[in-house]
């Protein structure tokens, strides 16, 4: 077991370095392994026949909301504790400018747009129990703040939101429920801010793909929303344990009332289809 009060953070510029952000970058260029690869060599692609029926989700611009998680520095930027392993997926997929276009498209269109953000507090570190990635973040010290009451030193911290991403959420419409404290929104008030604004289609974006992406994700279809992922604005850890990118596109193909890109969820904001 992980005790977190004999263990010091380790620096943002040594976290996840070494071996394992080689494996990332690795798993990349295998992945990507050049413009003329074939669709087929490229396990995003989508299934050139695909065994699913496709989605008939069409979007109500008075009932739909923009849902982001974790749109913040230690997620998204060379300067976050992550980076090393989940940077080279964030690139490759323009996670960062994606997510950029959807909140400029729903703040032009006027819908709904929720933030639910990842924060640990000190207290949190004193948790008895751990999975693998709660041990991996409180040892970084991913998304830390000084505590639930105070902002002191939130400013440009791995916790904040990434800056060109403040003129959407500090707008004063913008809802930023409390934090999730693992992965999905069970532990926060999304769901009540979404029913409250009279909302339940959700666009849903953000970090990390297969964690706190995916399990909103499906809390939100097991509340009774109607879900739409946006696979290219998110991305995640690609590790020897897996490319967590890779397995949540299986799951939003498998679950998601839709799956689009950006351009195609723009071109349906805009529209109001």
């Amino acid at each position: 077991m992980c005790n977190n009060h004999e263990k010091s953070p380790i620096s943002r510029r040594d976290a996840l370095r070494g071996s394992v952000a080689a494996a990332a970058v690795a798993a990349v260029a295998v992945s990507t392994s050049g413009t003329e690869a074939a669709a087929a060599d490229n396990p995003y692609a989508d299934p050139a026949k695909p065994a699913l029926p496709p989605s008939d989700m069409k979007l109500d611009i008075k009932r739909v909301a923009l849902v982001v998680t974790d749109p913040q520095i230690d997620f998204l930027s060379p300067d976050g504790v992550t980076w090393g392993v989940v940077g080279a997926s964030v690139e490759h997929h323009d996670t960062v400018n994606n997510i950029e276009k959807l909140f400029k498209a729903a703040k032009t269109k006027g819908i709904t747009v929720a933030i639910s953000p990842h924060y640990y507090y000190p207290t949190d570190h004193g948790w008895r129990f751990e999975g693998a990635l709660e041990k991996l973040m409180h040892k970084i010290g991913m998304f830390d703040r000084k505590g639930a009451l105070t902002t002191d030193g939130f400013e440009n911290s791995g916790a904040d939101f990434m800056p060109q991403y403040k003129p959407y959420i500090n707008d004063g419409k913008t809802i930023v429920t409390s934090p999730h404290k693992l992965y999905g929104n069970e532990s926060n008030d999304l769901v009540l801010q979404l029913r409250k604004n009279k909302v339940d289609q959700v666009i849903l974006a953000g970090m990390s793909a297969n964690l706190c992406t995916e399990s909103h994700m499906r809390e939100l279809l097991e509340q009774g929303f109607e879900v739409a992922v946006v696979k290219d604005a998110t991305a995640a850890a690609m590790l020897p344990e897996g490319d967590g990118y890779l397995a949540a596109l299986t799951n939003f193909r498998y679950m998601a009332n839709a799956v689009w890109s950006t351009d195609e969820t723009v071109e349906r904001i805009t529209n109001g289809t």
